[in-house]
């Protein structure tokens, strides 16, 4: 698995990008990484899963991890995938009513800066 992450602009929303696998070995590395990125950059990151191939429970949990410390500074965990294979994971999991789940990084930076100005 790798990842890396973007600022699309100045005081913009994080959004890391992983790619490849999401399993057993290589999920505490993405849980440890969202995590320290949600404690230093602010509460909320996109999380792009366009490019992962496969994810098994312990990166699911990984992302329910992530989610859980982003909720408690005031944030979210928005994620962005297009693999049906992936997203029935989620469906099955009853994980499509915890996480908000975009078809684009763009549509969810959208969303959340509508958001953010409704406040």
């Amino acid at each position: 698995m790798e990842f890396s992450v973007s600022t699309p602009g100045a005081g913009a929303v994080p959004v890391v990008a992983v790619n490849g696998e999401v399993d057993v070995y290589s999920a505490p590395t993405l849980r440890d990484s969202l995590t320290e990125l949600l404690e230093t950059r602010g509460g909320t990151v996109v999380v792009d899963l366009t490019d992962v191939g496969f994810l098994d429970s312990t990166g699911l949990g990984a992302l329910v991890a992530a989610r859980t410390t982003a909720a408690s500074a005031g944030g979210s965990l928005p994620l962005v995938c297009t693999h049906q294979r992936i997203l029935k994971l989620f469906t099955i999991t009853g994980l499509d009513g915890v996480f908000r789940i975009y078809d684009s990084v763009d549509r969810a930076l959208s969303d959340l800066a509508g958001s953010a100005a409704e406040s």
